[in-house]
């Protein structure tokens, strides 16, 4: 009698992916302390209090790293919920598209907002 093996298919994404979306996770933590730290201790309440806490380039870059690992963190999910329900590939590829696409937009449209004068 033979025996078979199943053998799994897919892209194999698993404990790598799983591991960055964790990274990820205490990235926009460990920001997200930092940030209401800076809002304790300096209580912004103009317009000019708020641009002036991000006027530094440190901040700049801690809020940009927050907004692309928040990004990151929202593809793996989204794509993995993608890949759970729909069946159908090519409305899982076209969904996967548009939404890479949208966080694209959204990555773009905060170093947009962030680097702006």
């Amino acid at each position: 009698m033979k025996r078979y093996s199943k053998t799994p298919v897919g892209a194999h994404y698993g404990l790598g992916d799983w591991l960055l979306q964790r990274l990820t996770a205490v990235v926009m933590a460990v920001y997200t302390v930092g940030f209401l730290a800076c809002l304790a201790t300096h209580a912004p309440s103009t317009y000019g209090d708020w641009k002036a806490i991000f006027s530094g380039t440190f901040a700049r870059l801690a809020t940009m790293l927050f907004f692309a690992a928040l990004l990151y963190h929202a593809w793996i999910g989204m794509r993995d919920i993608l890949m759970d329900y729909i069946r159908a590939t090519g409305l899982r590829l076209a969904l996967q598209v548009a939404v890479g696409l949208a966080l694209l937009f959204y990555l773009i449209w905060s170093a947009s907002i962030l680097w702006s004068r």
